[in-house]
């Protein structure tokens, strides 16, 4: 940080802002390959939070590119600053007490565990979507992995480009093995008691 940057400190905290909102702001970070139900998982999980008055919202891969990383492309080197970027923004939304759900591939084991470093404990819930390629392939929802095998896609997670699985993710889902409503459920029943927990001030 340079030294004429000085950051300055607000009187309404995130803790003001949950204490209000009466929930705790933390981010879900779905991680895994194309196909294995990341967005489809997150949108459903936040439409149950929503209802219980959960302050949300969902940050998806690919609208993201579309606005704040549309600049960059699929190789590692901007893989990771695409990584670096949205986790900075799930920060701003945590601290605005908000539960930020995100649906990246994010195929980098160092960057997620470099989001991860950003929040406080507790504040990082990483789900791994468990779901074989060849699954995934035969889903093929958005046609990109057909595109990847005739060459029109460079850089394909999955493909051309290496899945690194979480070691110790807070919670696993094998959407191979389990229909949506089953995924959705487990997700809900694991983070709503961390979302409602206690509030304490220190």
């Amino acid at each position: 940080m340079e030294n004429n940057i000085i950051p300055h400190l607000h009187a309404i905290t995130k803790f003001v802002r949950q204490s209000a909102n009466k929930h705790r702001s933390l981010v879900i970070w779905f991680t895994g390959l194309s196909g294995s139900g990341k967005s489809t998982l997150a949108g459903k999980v936040e439409e149950l939070l929503f209802k219980r008055g959960i302050k949300t919202y969902v940050l998806d891969g690919d609208n993201v590119r579309t606005g704040l990383n549309k600049n960059l492309s699929f190789s590692a080197e901007d893989r990771k600053e695409n990584i670096r970027r949205i986790g900075e923004a799930s920060k701003l939304f945590v601290d605005a007490g908000v539960v930020v759900l995100t649906a990246f591939i994010s195929p980098y084991r160092k960057d997620r565990d470099t989001v991860r470093t950003l929040l406080e404990n507790g504040e990082f819930i990483e789900i791994y979507v468990k779901c074989p390629v060849e699954v995934c392939e035969q889903r093929d929802v958005k046609g990109l992995y057909k595109k990847a095998r005739m060459g029109e896609i460079k850089n394909f997670t999955g493909i051309n480009d290496p899945y690194e699985e979480p070691l110790h993710p807070e919670l696993i889902v094998e959407t191979d093995k389990l229909s949506v409503e089953e995924t959705v459920k487990k997700i809900f029943d694991f983070i709503i008691p961390k979302i409602l927990k206690e509030i304490k001030f220190s």
